[in-house]
């Protein structure tokens, strides 16, 4: 799709604490060294918890296409969060168009984003 990725892992079956690859992701977004960031685990839940304890990460759980749009046109969401287990590969590759395709739309929502963010000041 045009952008250039870092792949964090995992690369087994083995089981893997989720957290790990979520702070790896989450920590560079926060610090600026990426602009966005996509997460995948069974849920998506973890990753996304995990994620938002970073304080400059919008991180969202997305399911489908409207989802998707939500996240980034009203919440500027920096980090996507999926659901491995229960999206196929269609619908992973139509969220991730959509998701990275779409612009925050500013305006109320960022007032909205201002306010979130202050609490983690």
């Amino acid at each position: 799709m045009g952008h250039g990725i870092t792949d964090y892992g995992t690369n087994s079956e083995d089981s893997v604490d989720y957290a790990d690859f979520a702070v790896k992701v989450a920590k560079r977004v926060n610090d600026g060294d990426d602009s966005i960031g996509i997460l995948i685990c069974g849920s998506g839940q973890g990753v996304c918890m995990t994620a938002n304890k970073f304080p400059k990460v919008r991180a969202g759980l997305v399911y489908n296409k409207n989802s998707a749009e939500m996240t980034r046109l009203h919440n500027d969401a920096n980090i996507l969060c999926l659901p491995g287990r229960e999206l196929s590969e269609d619908q992973i590759r139509e969220i991730l168009e959509v998701w990275l395709n779409t612009e925050f739309e500013g305006g109320r929502h960022e007032r909205r984003i201002n306010k979130i963010e202050s609490l983690t000041k």
